[in-house]
Protein backbone atom coordinates (compact mmCIF):
# COMPACT_ATOMS: atom_id res chain seq x y z
CA UNK A 1 0.00 0.00 0.00
CA UNK A 2 1.42 3.57 -0.64
CA UNK A 3 1.91 5.69 2.46
CA UNK A 4 -0.02 9.48 1.73
CA UNK A 5 0.80 12.44 3.20
CA UNK A 6 -2.09 14.49 4.03
CA UNK A 7 -1.52 18.32 4.83
CA UNK A 8 -3.76 20.69 6.06
CA UNK A 9 -3.13 24.87 6.12
CA UNK A 10 -4.57 26.62 8.40
CA UNK A 11 -4.86 30.06 9.65
CA UNK A 12 -7.71 31.81 11.54
CA UNK A 13 -9.66 29.15 10.47
CA UNK A 14 -10.94 27.10 13.86
CA UNK A 15 -14.56 27.84 12.79
CA UNK A 16 -13.97 25.19 10.15
CA UNK A 17 -11.33 23.20 10.92
CA UNK A 18 -12.69 20.64 12.89
CA UNK A 19 -14.80 19.29 10.04
CA UNK A 20 -11.54 19.39 7.94
CA UNK A 21 -9.73 17.58 10.55
CA UNK A 22 -12.63 14.85 11.14
CA UNK A 23 -12.93 13.80 7.77
CA UNK A 24 -9.42 13.16 7.35
CA UNK A 25 -9.02 11.24 11.00
CA UNK A 26 -12.33 9.19 10.33
CA UNK A 27 -10.48 7.58 7.12
CA UNK A 28 -11.37 3.55 6.88
CA UNK A 29 -7.95 3.57 5.73
CA UNK A 30 -5.50 4.28 8.04
CA UNK A 31 -2.04 4.14 5.98
CA UNK A 32 -1.53 7.49 6.09
CA UNK A 33 0.15 10.57 8.15
CA UNK A 34 -1.26 13.50 8.61
CA UNK A 35 0.36 16.97 9.08
CA UNK A 36 -1.29 20.61 9.77
CA UNK A 37 0.68 23.70 9.29
CA UNK A 38 -0.85 26.63 11.04
CA UNK A 39 0.36 29.68 10.48
CA UNK A 40 0.37 31.18 13.92
CA UNK A 41 -3.44 31.87 14.68
CA UNK A 42 -5.16 34.06 16.77
CA UNK A 43 -8.52 32.46 17.23
CA UNK A 44 -9.10 28.80 18.70
CA UNK A 45 -7.12 27.15 16.19
CA UNK A 46 -4.95 25.45 18.60
CA UNK A 47 -7.31 24.39 21.31
CA UNK A 48 -9.16 22.85 18.20
CA UNK A 49 -5.70 21.24 17.17
CA UNK A 50 -4.50 20.30 20.73
CA UNK A 51 -8.36 18.98 21.14
CA UNK A 52 -7.61 16.07 18.25
CA UNK A 53 -4.33 15.22 19.52
CA UNK A 54 -5.65 14.26 22.69
CA UNK A 55 -8.37 12.67 21.02
CA UNK A 56 -5.28 10.91 18.63
CA UNK A 57 -3.46 9.93 21.85
CA UNK A 58 -6.16 8.53 22.79
CA UNK A 59 -7.47 5.75 20.34
CA UNK A 60 -10.14 7.84 19.40
CA UNK A 61 -9.40 6.52 15.39
CA UNK A 62 -8.14 2.69 16.09
CA UNK A 63 -5.85 1.86 13.55
CA UNK A 64 -4.31 5.62 13.27
CA UNK A 65 -0.99 6.33 15.49
CA UNK A 66 -0.07 9.08 17.06
CA UNK A 67 3.21 9.27 15.79
CA UNK A 68 1.79 10.06 12.07
CA UNK A 69 0.35 13.11 13.15
CA UNK A 70 2.42 16.25 13.63
CA UNK A 71 1.60 19.67 13.42
CA UNK A 72 3.64 23.46 13.79
CA UNK A 73 2.13 26.88 14.37
CA UNK A 74 4.45 29.47 13.59
CA UNK A 75 4.65 32.55 11.41
CA UNK A 76 4.76 32.07 7.61
CA UNK A 77 5.06 34.38 4.16
CA UNK A 78 1.71 33.00 3.26
CA UNK A 79 -0.38 30.28 1.99
CA UNK A 80 2.05 28.85 -0.45
CA UNK A 81 5.05 29.52 2.06
CA UNK A 82 2.93 27.14 4.09
CA UNK A 83 2.10 24.65 1.69
CA UNK A 84 5.94 24.07 1.29
CA UNK A 85 6.44 23.33 4.83
CA UNK A 86 4.03 21.14 4.68
CA UNK A 87 5.96 19.41 1.84
CA UNK A 88 8.88 19.49 3.37
CA UNK A 89 7.71 17.43 6.16
CA UNK A 90 5.93 15.28 4.33
CA UNK A 91 7.67 11.19 4.23
CA UNK A 92 4.80 9.62 2.26
CA UNK A 93 4.46 8.34 -1.11
CA UNK A 94 2.00 10.77 -1.84
CA UNK A 95 1.22 13.86 -0.88
CA UNK A 96 -2.38 15.32 -0.55
CA UNK A 97 -3.67 18.64 0.29
CA UNK A 98 -7.04 19.18 2.11
CA UNK A 99 -6.83 22.55 3.54
CA UNK A 100 -9.13 23.96 6.35
CA UNK A 101 -12.62 24.00 5.35
CA UNK A 102 -11.90 21.51 2.71
CA UNK A 103 -13.72 17.88 3.27
CA UNK A 104 -12.60 14.16 2.44
CA UNK A 105 -15.92 13.41 0.43
CA UNK A 106 -15.98 10.59 2.10
CA UNK A 107 -14.98 7.92 4.76
CA UNK A 108 -14.11 5.62 1.79
CA UNK A 109 -12.29 7.77 -0.72
CA UNK A 110 -8.79 6.46 0.63
CA UNK A 111 -9.49 3.38 0.13
CA UNK A 112 -10.94 3.48 -3.23
CA UNK A 113 -7.30 5.49 -4.06
CA UNK A 114 -5.44 3.04 -2.38
CA UNK A 115 -7.50 0.41 -4.59
CA UNK A 116 -6.66 2.63 -7.42
CA UNK A 117 -3.06 2.69 -6.82
CA UNK A 118 -2.37 -1.00 -6.33
CA UNK A 119 -3.72 -1.79 -9.94
CA UNK A 120 -1.33 1.09 -11.18
CA UNK A 121 1.64 1.17 -8.50
CA UNK A 122 3.60 3.20 -11.10
CA UNK A 123 0.96 6.07 -11.17
CA UNK A 124 2.71 9.46 -10.15
CA UNK A 125 -0.53 11.42 -10.39
CA UNK A 126 -3.75 10.10 -8.91
CA UNK A 127 -6.96 12.61 -9.37
CA UNK A 128 -10.64 12.65 -9.20
CA UNK A 129 -13.17 15.25 -8.65
CA UNK A 130 -14.31 17.56 -6.38
CA UNK A 131 -17.94 18.97 -5.32
CA UNK A 132 -18.03 22.67 -4.50
CA UNK A 133 -19.45 23.26 -0.85
CA UNK A 134 -19.79 26.33 1.22
CA UNK A 135 -19.01 27.70 4.36
CA UNK A 136 -22.14 25.88 6.06
CA UNK A 137 -21.22 22.47 4.30
CA UNK A 138 -24.13 23.02 1.81
CA UNK A 139 -23.10 21.28 -2.17
CA UNK A 140 -22.88 23.87 -4.52
CA UNK A 141 -22.06 21.78 -7.50
CA UNK A 142 -19.23 20.70 -9.38
CA UNK A 143 -16.33 22.99 -10.23
CA UNK A 144 -17.22 24.32 -13.84
CA UNK A 145 -13.68 22.97 -14.76
CA UNK A 146 -14.68 18.84 -14.94
CA UNK A 147 -11.32 17.11 -14.57
CA UNK A 148 -10.68 14.97 -18.14
CA UNK A 149 -10.43 11.39 -17.29
CA UNK A 150 -7.08 11.52 -19.27
CA UNK A 151 -4.86 14.36 -17.91
CA UNK A 152 -1.54 15.48 -19.47
CA UNK A 153 0.14 18.76 -19.40
CA UNK A 154 -2.05 20.13 -22.48
CA UNK A 155 -5.24 19.70 -20.25
CA UNK A 156 -3.79 23.00 -18.20
CA UNK A 157 -4.75 25.41 -21.10
CA UNK A 158 -8.47 25.32 -19.94
CA UNK A 159 -7.49 26.37 -16.91
CA UNK A 160 -6.68 24.78 -13.56
CA UNK A 161 -8.74 21.44 -14.28
CA UNK A 162 -8.53 19.59 -11.39
CA UNK A 163 -8.98 21.06 -7.93
CA UNK A 164 -6.13 21.15 -5.91
CA UNK A 165 -7.96 19.19 -2.55
CA UNK A 166 -8.54 16.57 -5.91
CA UNK A 167 -5.19 15.21 -6.58
CA UNK A 168 -2.49 13.04 -4.68
CA UNK A 169 1.26 13.42 -6.60
CA UNK A 170 3.81 10.99 -5.77
CA UNK A 171 6.22 13.39 -3.51
CA UNK A 172 9.68 12.99 -5.39
CA UNK A 173 8.10 14.77 -8.34
CA UNK A 174 6.23 17.76 -6.26
CA UNK A 175 8.85 20.76 -6.11
CA UNK A 176 8.13 23.24 -3.82
CA UNK A 177 5.75 26.49 -4.34
CA UNK A 178 7.22 29.59 -6.48
CA UNK A 179 6.15 31.90 -4.03
CA UNK A 180 6.19 35.23 -6.35
CA UNK A 181 3.08 33.97 -7.31
CA UNK A 182 0.85 35.12 -4.90
CA UNK A 183 -2.75 33.58 -5.52
CA UNK A 184 -1.90 31.08 -8.38
CA UNK A 185 1.05 29.10 -7.58
CA UNK A 186 -1.14 26.10 -7.38
CA UNK A 187 -1.71 26.82 -10.95
CA UNK A 188 2.38 26.73 -11.92
CA UNK A 189 3.01 23.44 -9.53
CA UNK A 190 0.19 21.65 -11.10
CA UNK A 191 2.45 22.33 -14.35
CA UNK A 192 5.25 21.47 -12.80
CA UNK A 193 3.98 18.39 -11.77
CA UNK A 194 2.60 16.95 -14.91
CA UNK A 195 5.41 17.71 -16.98
CA UNK A 196 7.52 15.41 -14.88
CA UNK A 197 4.28 12.75 -14.19
CA UNK A 198 4.76 9.65 -16.32
CA UNK A 199 1.15 8.10 -15.56
CA UNK A 200 -1.86 10.16 -14.54
CA UNK A 201 -4.27 7.76 -12.85
CA UNK A 202 -8.35 8.71 -13.13
CA UNK A 203 -11.05 7.86 -10.15
CA UNK A 204 -14.35 8.40 -11.57
CA UNK A 205 -15.64 10.00 -8.35
CA UNK A 206 -15.56 12.96 -6.02
CA UNK A 207 -12.42 12.77 -3.87
CA UNK A 208 -12.72 16.25 -2.37
CA UNK A 209 -15.24 18.69 -1.04
CA UNK A 210 -13.82 22.19 -2.00
CA UNK A 211 -14.98 25.02 0.22
CA UNK A 212 -15.37 28.45 -1.51
CA UNK A 213 -15.53 32.10 0.10
CA UNK A 214 -15.72 35.26 -1.63
CA UNK A 215 -12.75 36.46 -3.46
CA UNK A 216 -11.87 39.57 -3.65
CA UNK A 217 -11.83 41.74 -6.99
CA UNK A 218 -8.19 42.74 -6.43
CA UNK A 219 -7.72 38.87 -6.01
CA UNK A 220 -9.52 37.91 -8.67
CA UNK A 221 -7.65 40.39 -10.82
CA UNK A 222 -3.94 38.96 -9.96
CA UNK A 223 -5.39 35.83 -10.22
CA UNK A 224 -6.22 36.60 -13.93
CA UNK A 225 -2.99 37.90 -14.56
CA UNK A 226 -0.81 35.48 -12.93
CA UNK A 227 -2.67 33.03 -14.63
CA UNK A 228 -1.84 34.43 -17.50
CA UNK A 229 1.95 34.47 -16.67
CA UNK A 230 1.89 31.10 -15.66
CA UNK A 231 0.55 29.81 -18.77
CA UNK A 232 2.74 31.69 -20.65
CA UNK A 233 5.59 30.40 -18.89
CA UNK A 234 4.53 27.11 -19.67
CA UNK A 235 2.84 27.42 -23.30
CA UNK A 236 4.10 30.22 -25.03
CA UNK A 237 2.50 33.03 -26.34
CA UNK A 238 0.56 31.45 -28.89
CA UNK A 239 -1.27 29.13 -27.16
CA UNK A 240 -1.73 31.19 -24.17
CA UNK A 241 -3.82 34.03 -26.41
CA UNK A 242 -5.58 31.40 -28.02
CA UNK A 243 -6.42 29.72 -24.78
CA UNK A 244 -7.67 33.09 -23.35
CA UNK A 245 -9.33 33.70 -26.33
CA UNK A 246 -11.86 30.64 -25.83
CA UNK A 247 -12.40 31.75 -22.20
CA UNK A 248 -13.09 35.07 -22.37
CA UNK A 249 -15.79 33.74 -24.79
CA UNK A 250 -16.66 31.20 -22.17
CA UNK A 251 -16.74 33.35 -19.30
CA UNK A 252 -20.43 34.87 -19.28
CA UNK A 253 -21.81 31.33 -19.43
CA UNK A 254 -19.68 29.84 -16.32
CA UNK A 255 -20.18 29.46 -12.99
CA UNK A 256 -16.97 31.54 -11.18
CA UNK A 257 -15.83 28.28 -8.71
Amino acid sequence: MAKISIITITYNAGKVLGKTMESILDQEDKNFEYILVDGASGDDTLDIITKYEAKIIRGDYPGFSPQNFRWVSEPDKGLYDAMNKGLQKASGDFVWFMNAGDKIYSRHTLSKIQNAWEKNPDADVIYGQSLIIDENDQPLGERHKIAPKILTGKSLLNGLVVCHQSILVRRTIASDYDLQYKVSADYDWTNKVLAKSQKNIYIDNYLSKFMVSGLSAVQRKRSWKERYDIMKKHFGLPLTLWAHLKIVVKYPFTRKY
